[in-house]
Order: C-alpha cells, then structure tokens, then sequence
C-alpha cells in the first residue's frame, strides 16, 4: 500500500526516564537518541526527530528531553508540534516535568493529544489503576481533559494496539498546515554533510519552499538559493510546513548557524529589538513581575534574552494576563501571533507565555494612552487573519496601504492577501482607492469629512474664490499626496466635489464677492475694462475704491481665480477681455503681415513698450507666438492661435 507524506509533526513530551524515547523507537523503530553522550548517558539531551508510518500515512515525530535542564531545547521541540503525546511512567506518575511540560504546551497553543502511560509491565494492576486516576486528575482544566490515557509497555508490547488505535484517531482530528503562507523554518541546526555542503533542519512553521527557491537566514541577513531538500531522509523538490525537513544550502559555513535562527524568503521578517506581547503568567508560578524584569523568552527555536516592560499594570503577580514589551538587544525574529513562553533565570522555571502581537523600533510609553489602545486592539487582531488584515488596514500610517506593504506587514503572501481584500471589499468594509493600494471605509469617511469641512470652511472664508487648489487642500487637510487624490476622485465620482482648472469646489458653490468687496471689485474691474492697455496701478486702485493695500490685493487674488484678471510676464495685470482683444490684434497682423517686429506692438496697442513686451512674452508662453530675435510669427502654421 502506497504511503502519503502529510505536513503533520507528532511531539513527545514528559519527564525524565519515563520512556519517550523507547516509544518513539517501538512506533517507528528508529532511535531518535543520535548522539553519543546520550547514548552513553541513556538520556536524550537534544531534539530526535523520526518518520512515522500510521496507517496509509506517514507523518513527523519530534522526540524532546525531559530533563528540566534540557527544558529550552524541550520547548524548540513543541515548537513544531501539531499534537503531542504526553508520556507519563507508570512507576512515577505524574513528576514535575511532567507538570511544566503540560504547561509549556498549554502556552504554545498545543490543543491536541492523548497520554500514553507507559512502563505498565513494572507494576501491578492496582497501582495503574491509581496512576490512571491520579493522571486524570492531573489533566482536569488542562486541553488534555478528557483525552485518552492509553496504558502500554515499550518492552513487551502490551497495551500497544489500543494505542496504535487511539494514535490514528487522534491523527484524522489534526488539520494539516495550511501552506500558503510566508515560507518559515525556525532553525533547530546545522551540520556539513560530506559532499553536499552545508545542511539547516527544522520543521517550517508556515509556507513551503521548493529547490532553487531564494531564502535568508535571519537575523544574521545570509542570502542564498536552496540547493536540495530532504523531507524525512528521503530527498524532495519541496518542504512544507509541519514536516521535518533538512535543506542543503551553497556556499554557507555551517559552524556560523545557530539555532534559533529563521530561515525564510526575502521581504518579510526582520530582527526587531522591541517586541509587543499578550503575556499570561502562570497560576503557580509564584513571582510578581515589573518593568525592567530580565527573563529568557523562548518561540520557535529561539532562546532569547529579553527585559519585560508592563504596560497595563504596574506590577503583575500570578495568573495576571496583560499587554507587555519586550526589549531583545540581540533582535528578535518572530510573527504576529506566534506563541512564546518565558521563564526567570534562577531558579530556572516557566512563570508564563502567550502571543507576540508585533515588532518595532521604540518603547511604547504607558503615558500615551493611545499607543498602547492601538497596541491592545492588535493584540486582539492578531488572533484571526482576516481581523489583522482589518486592523492594517485601519491603522495604516497615511490612511490607505499598498497590497506590498499591507502583505509585509500581515505576513501574508499575495495571492492570499488578495483573496482577503475581495472578500472584505465585498463586504464593504476594504475600499480600493487606486491599483494596488486599499483604505479602510471608516478612514475613508473619515478622510472625505476631513476633506470637505476644509472646502467649507475655505468658501466660508473666500467666497468669491471659485475654489481652493488641490495642493493647498493637501496641505490644509495634512494628508498624504497619493491618498489625498484617491480621496479627492471618490468625493468627485460621487459629485460631491467638483474641480475647475486646479481649483476644487463645492457643486452648489457660486463665486461671489460679498459685502464692501462687491462693490470693490465692480469698481477694479470697470478700472480694468475702462485702460485695456495700460491697466492701473495698485495706487490708483486703492484710490478709486477708498479700500487698503490689503484689501484691493485681496480682491484682485479673487478676481485672478475668477480668470477676470491675468497675470503676465514681469507682474502685470490685464482684464481678460484686454488679454483676448490684444491676442485677436496680434493674430489678425501676423496672419496678414506673417511677422511683427516687437516694437511695433505697442502702436497696434496704443500703449507703451512697458505694457506691450510683457504682453507678447505671454502670448509666446502660451503658445500662440513664437521668438526669433525681436521678431514674433505664429506659432502654429495652420494659422490657429494658442488658447492663452
């Protein structure tokens, strides 16, 4: 019968000497125990990892020390698990490691398992019956309530069928990995193989990777292209997630690799020194942690250094659950949403765990309220995809994101975030503002209001202005160019705004003077229309009206926006009328004469040189004339003129 590989890892988990090891090697005959000084020891020092055929099956099993020294390399372990078997001896019972091993699972997110109790060939009936009670016991409150407690004997086989039974019932309940994820392995280690270069194992998180994928091991920044792949001993074009997997890699010095570190594709991940947390302590663990703790937090396979910083409390005591920072000088590698615990360092022992939210550049101070509101609704975010995506999306820095962006900080690859986006499009709650970039409906509403009180507010305080321009509304309203003009096209596709050479409005608006000005600039533009050529100046201006500098500038600006008044080269202002009437003049000559000597202008003009020059500067920046010299012709040869 034809055996299927499925991206599914089965764990170990117990105290010392209770027989993992032995079971592993009864279920799959191989000895997980690799080293010599565990060998010589008896005692597993280090991660076993073996293939394990169930049925038409074949899954991973991952192998951990009891040992409460060995208690880190233990949780790198469960790391990989999708279920576990909790080992308790029937000699022993339950023992502490027991205890912290249950625990650690608990604050991984582990879910899913049975116990096997082994060792049952060292007593008597009434004694197992004992242990089985003291067991279930012990499991009450724990995700193992409940569960299975297959009695068995590694040595003479007792008891295992119930248990082979009970293992493949517990492997049709477990969901594989999902693998369109962002392709990450936490690396468990390194080692040169003769001939093939250097060898990273593991058992990737999320994703897959196939041969000749590009990959970067963090957080030391090592870029390189996978050259083969080995998925349980067998070589393979492709590793998924959840399956024990060893990866060769070109041109890398194995000595340099350490676990703990994350092999991953480009553009993702990165080393961040902070690190927010979900952190729950443990009911037993007796402590009280403040600001400034210095703790070893352990996720993936990673064993990091950290100082704790509260920010939902000033102190916490045990069984408290709160929103923490995390400092890692060294760089921390991790996901939203990946589990973690943490443990002090003497007396050594897990106090806690729970989910890391999100890495940044700087502490968050608990001064600042709403940081840490933003920093607690992620936390909540963080737990479902689609609500993180909802989250990103509300929270991004200019109000809309890119997909790019948006996919980078989720960690969601592209075609999966896109499917994401539609959905939530449909749902109305994601908008699409341009190609490639989305905003969140409420910023969207948020940003229109922002966008049409500030076109209010400036026809409220310049009613004779058509409108304001889209730079001084960006400027006036402070949001970002490319998110201002989607916001802008939507507010006029749904013709609540509506632009007039560069100048945005209101469709009720109607540019008007009110008050003193009206009469004002009536008085300016019949001063204007009365010496189309030689327009007043400024003086006259405030003369004729009675009205100050500031005032008659200000009503001239207005008239400018009207298009009432141009302003040519060198400052001068001129009627529109003027403007049309000395561009039909210059037109009519050129189409009959074919060229105009400059000077001679200011004749067809009736005006002066100082009117004339700047006249014809404007009409060649517009386009209607062309310069040669002192000479001027028409622009375009059919004879048509430029519109000014």
């Amino acid at each position: 019968m034809a055996v299927e590989q499925i991206n599914v890892t089965l764990g170990t988990a117990g105290h010392i000497d209770h027989g993992k090891t032995a079971l592993v090697k009864l279920l799959t005959g191989c000895d997980t125990d690799r080293l010599k000084e565990e060998k010589e020891r008896g005692m597993s020092i280090d991660l076993g990892f073996a293939p394990c055929k169930i049925a038409d099956l074949e899954v991973g099993i991952v192998d951990v020390p009891g040992h409460e020294n060995f208690i880190k390399t233990m949780v790198a372990g469960a790391t990989g698990m999708d279920a576990v078997l909790l080992v308790v001896a029937a000699d022993d019972g339950v023992m502490p490691q027991t205890r912290e091993h249950l625990e650690i699972l608990t604050l991984l997110g582990i879910r899913r398992g049975f116990v096997a109790l082994t060792k049952i060939d060292r007593v008597d009936d009434e004694h197992r019956q004992l242990v089985l009670d003291l067991t279930r016991d012990f499991l009450r409150g724990t995700f193992l309530e409940g569960a299975p407690i297959c009695p068995l004997s590694n040595i003479t086989g007792e008891g295992f069928d119930n248990f082979y039974t009970t293992l493949c019932q517990l492997l049709e309940s477990v969901q594989p990995r999902r693998l369109d994820g962002v392709f990450r392995l936490p690396v468990d280690r390194a080692f040169s193989a003769a001939g093939f270069g250097t060898v990273v194992a593991g058992i990737p998180v999320c994703g897959s990777a196939k041969v000749d994928d590009e990959v970067v091991l963090l957080p030391r920044g090592l870029q390189g292209r996978i050259r083969q792949i080995e998925v349980y001993g067998r070589a393979s074009d492709l590793v998924k997630a959840g399956q024990c997997a060893a990866i060769n890699m070109r041109h890398w010095d194995a000595a340099q690799i350490r676990r703990g570190e994350v092999l991953t594709v480009p553009g993702y991940f990165e080393p961040h020194e902070w690190f927010a947390a979900r952190l729950q302590l443990l009911p037993e663990s007796k402590v009280s942690l403040k600001s400034g703790t210095r703790l070893k937090l352990h996720t993936g396979t990673a064993e990091i250094q950290v100082t704790v910083f509260l920010l939902e409390h000033d102190t916490m005591a045990s069984g408290d659950e709160g929103l923490v920072q995390f400092r890692a000088p060294e760089g921390l590698v991790a996901g939203p949403g990946d589990p973690f615990i943490v443990r002090i360092p003497s007396p050594a022992r897990t106090i806690g765990g729970g989910t890391l939210v999100e890495g940044g550049s700087r502490r968050l101070k608990r001064n600042r309220p709403a940081a840490v509101e933003t920093m607690r609704e992620c936390a909540a975010a963080v737990r479902d995809e689609q609500q993180f995506v909802v989250f990103s999306l509300r929270n991004a820095s200019s109000g809309a994101i890119a997909e790019a962006e948006l996919s980078t900080r989720t960690k969601i690859p592209p075609d999966r975030l896109r499917t994401t986006l539609a959905g939530l499009a449909e749902q109305g709650v994601a908008v699409k503002l341009q190609p490639g970039s989305y905003i969140h409906r409420d910023t969207l509403a948020e940003l229109c209001d922002r966008v049409l009180e500030c076109v209010d507010r400036f026809h409220e305080e310049s009613p004779a202005s058509p409108g304001i321009t889209i730079d001084d509304l960006r400027v006036a309203t402070g949001i970002d160019r490319i998110v201002s003009a989607g916001v802008i096209a939507r507010l006029q596709a749904e013709d609540r705004l509506i632009e007039t050479k560069g100048r945005l409005a209101r469709p009720e608006h109607t540019a008007e003077f009110q008050g003193p000005d009206a009469e004002h600039s009536q008085t300016i533009e019949s001063l204007f229309r009365e010496h189309p050529f030689c327009p007043p100046s400024m003086e006259e201006l405030c003369e004729k009206t009675g009205a100050d500098h500031a005032t008659v500038s200000r009503i001239l600006n207005a008239l400018r926006q009207q298009h009432k008044i141009v302003r040519v080269e060198g400052g001068l202002l001129f009627h529109r009328d003027a403007i049309d009437r000395a561009r039909d003049i210059l037109v009519e000559y050129l189409q009959r004469e074919g060229r105009l000597e400059s000077v001679k202008f200011k004749y067809l003009l009736d005006t002066t040189r100082k009117f004339a020059l700047p006249l014809l500067d404007h009409f060649d920046h517009v386009g209607v004339t062309r310069r040669a010299g002192n000479t001027r012709h028409l622009k375009d040869s059919s004879g048509k003129p430029g519109k000014p």
